[in-house]
């Protein structure tokens, strides 16, 4: 619990983590920034995704699009959230000179994902209109 308090920190005060260990090669902080972009743009795509579903998709059963919205807007939130989470993660674990965290987030994203793509897939096919 102690390194996941730390780590919160570190979010409001990434300037701390100078604090650890050594500089790593510059090039693997551009890295890890580069890989916290795309974890945020692809929360942000999912965050669009869920208002798609719940704008554009009216004749919807209301519990079907708020739930299939309300799927992938969390989804969003969760993976914006890891994004800062893991950069800190894997810059402390850089400075230290460390193995790179591994995560079981990519695996539960997808799976959120594909189970929400495959009821968008029966709502296509079957047309469940109305509310």
């Amino acid at each position: 619990m102690s390194d996941f308090v730390q780590s919160l920190r570190l979010w409001f005060a990434p300037q701390r983590i100078r604090e650890e260990g050594e500089t790593p090669d510059y090039r693997f902080s551009l890295a890890n920034e580069r890989t916290f972009l795309a974890w945020l743009r692809t929360g942000l795509a999912l965050v669009g995704g869920g208002f798609a579903v719940d704008q554009f998709l009216p004749d919807l059963r209301w519990g079907v699009r708020v739930g299939l919205a309300m799927a992938l807007i969390g989804a969003g939130v969760l993976c914006s959230l890891r994004a800062l989470n893991h950069w800190v993660r894997c810059e402390r674990a850089m400075r230290r000179g460390e193995d790179l965290p591994v995560s079981r987030f990519p695996a539960v994203l997808s799976l959120v994902v594909a189970v929400v793509a495959l009821a968008m897939m029966v709502v296509v096919i079957f047309g469940w209109a109305g509310r």
